[in-house]
């Protein structure tokens, strides 16, 4: 055999042997490895999207828009196949008006597979990332919440986070109802990376609406009057409520200071917080109204009962003052809540108490307390209500029954005094304030009502609050033409590290109209006003201007010419 035959054959058998290692490597491949090598191949051409689904509309009670949902994209990256991050950064940040170096950061890590450039942007913004087909760089189908009616009831309303989930207020509260089932989508694509075709698996479901007792119009002008109580007191806070007392429900519901609903990450916790119900305060004198109601309704008193009073009272360790110095006088019960006497107030408690055992121990006063909804949530379908606190006649020092009637040595909520208040004013039932009206176009129903007071001592309690308004009264100076007023003024001192302050004071004012047959109430709360404090003249001229406006703007009629 020849040099070449055996040159020739060495070359052919190897080339079999090399043949055969690719038929063995090929029939591994395909018989072996071929499933996980088929799913890989797939999962490079199919993309499978998590399609959100949009949050349902929050609505005022006309139907007018708070809080929509409306579709947005989310920008992202694959670094590592971003081919220019520094001009790829520049026009993103020309596009989206970002920070171009945060940009380039993002970018700049070529080991990673995932980077978020933008969250909710809107539409025309992806449209013009699209056209710039920057390689590395994707969209992928989002929703955003925007508030039509911009900063109006943003408390009330609350936020939503990133990942579309309620975070405060009744985004938080009714999560469940207004959130929208995520879809999938399935998105095909060639071996550059261009969309081939897109394949739903799931369609995205909108959220449930949520329609709210609340009236947009009145809300915004309850907004502007606090709002002008800030330009003249510059308070740490304040708070309206607005309700039918009718059938408690909301009417508006405002706490200042206010925020951007649509940019949350910049609102402090006291922006953030609803006042009407997250506020613990020491009441004063507005508390009045229910140590008199409690000794109507016990029999203890009548409107018209005299008691003699000295300029001060000693009550155990205690000496009760009056807002005013004044000398001895005899003042009736109707006199003495017009005229906000503390002394008075204190005499008409112990009375009460007196009258079922140990004036020193305020068992009767405190079942009283208890049956007008205070030291208990009031169960109004928002988040985070506080109770407030009220002492148990167990926890009584010989003091106390000096402070309770007036309103001292307990706190309570502006919502919880509204409920109270608007028990007085509907004839003696006691009901759960409404906030929300209908959820997915069904019409939610009132919480059970209770009796507190009987229907002729709450006529005989509004008789005597219109006194407050009248000649001689704290707010006397409260008017609106055509409607009779009635209400209950409040002043009281705070609290600073364990001791009652000289300078710093809640002002409050709680109001109906028309007194004999109430229809509308206001409740305003301003806490720590500076310059002057009393609720007389900060709280109740506010409660005028939102009655002035409420009650035609209601189509309530007058009831005097």
């Amino acid at each position: 055999m020849s040099v070449i035959d055996r040159r020739l054959g060495l070359l052919f058998a190897a080339f079999v042997l090399l043949l055969a290692l690719v038929l063995v490597r090929a029939a591994w491949v395909q018989g072996i490895n071929g499933g996980s090598l088929s799913a890989e191949a797939q999962n490079q051409q199919v993309e499978t999207v998590v399609v959100p689904g949009s949050r349902g509309t929050i609505l005022d009670r006309a139907g007018k828009e708070l809080a929509v949902s409306e579709d947005a994209a989310t920008v992202f990256a694959t670094p590592y196949q971003v081919k220019h991050p520094e001009e790829t950064a520049h026009k993103l940040a020309k596009v989206l008006g970002g920070d171009e170096e945060e940009i380039l950061g993002e970018l700049a890590d070529r080991e990673s597979g995932f980077a978020y450039i933008e969250r909710k942007a809107d539409l025309n913004e992806a449209a013009e990332i699209r056209e710039l087909d920057l390689a590395g760089i994707g969209l992928l189908p989002d929703s955003r919440r925007i508030y039509p009616q911009g900063e109006l009831a943003s408390q009330l309303i609350g936020t939503v986070g990133v990942d579309n989930q309620g975070l405060t207020g009744l985004e938080a509260a009714e999560d469940e109802l207004l959130h929208g089932t995520d879809g999938e989508r399935e998105v095909v694509r060639d071996a550059l990376g261009d969309e081939l075709e897109r394949n739903t698996i799931a369609g995205a479901e909108t959220g449930s609406n949520l329609r709210l007792t609340i009236d947009a119009t009145l809300q915004a002008e309850t907004e502007r009057v606090l709002k002008g109580i800030a330009e003249t007191y510059r308070p740490d806070g304040a708070t309206a409520i607005v309700i039918d007392p009718r059938s408690s429900e909301m009417l508006a519901m405002a706490s200042l200071p206010g925020f951007d609903p649509a940019h949350p990450e910049s609102a402090s916790p006291d922006e953030l917080r609803n006042m009407a119900t997250g506020f613990t305060y020491e009441p004063g004198s507005t508390f009045k109204a229910f140590t008199v109601g409690g000794a109507l309704e016990d029999r203890v008193v009548t409107p018209q009962s005299p008691f003699d009073l000295p300029p001060t009272l000693q009550v155990a360790d205690r000496v009760i003052e009056e807002s005013h110095p004044r000398g001895y006088v005899t003042l009736s019960v109707a006199e003495i809540l017009a005229q906000s006497s503390n002394v008075g107030a204190v005499t008409i408690g112990m009375a009460l108490n007196d009258e079922f055992g140990d004036p020193q121990f305020g068992d009767r006063f405190d079942s009283w307390v208890r049956k007008f909804g205070f030291g208990s949530p009031t169960g109004i379908a928002y988040p985070g209500e506080e109770e407030g606190i009220v002492p148990t006649p167990e926890d009584y020092s010989g003091s106390t029954m000096g402070n309770l009637p007036i309103g001292q040595g307990l706190s309570v909520t502006p919502m919880q005094m509204a409920a109270g208040y608007s028990a007085i004013a509907s004839d003696g039932v006691l009901r759960t304030p409404r906030l929300v009206l209908a959820e997915d176009g069904v019409r939610t129903d009132p919480e059970p009502s209770k009796r507190v007071i009987s229907r002729a001592n709450a006529e005989k309690l509004r008789e005597m609050l219109e006194g407050v308004l009248e000649a001689g009264g704290t707010a006397e100076a409260v008017t609106v033409p055509g409607y009779t007023l009635a209400g209950k003024t409040g002043t009281a001192q705070k609290v600073v590290d364990g001791v009652y302050s000289e300078t710093e004071f809640v002002a409050s004012f709680v109001g109906f109209a028309p007194a004999e047959n109430p229809q509308l109430l206001v409740t305003v709360v301003v806490d720590n006003p500076k310059g002057d404090y009393y609720g007389g003249t900060v709280a109740a001229p506010a409660f005028g201007e939102i009655a002035r406006f409420a009650l035609p703007y209601l189509g309530i009629p007058p009831d005097h010419d």
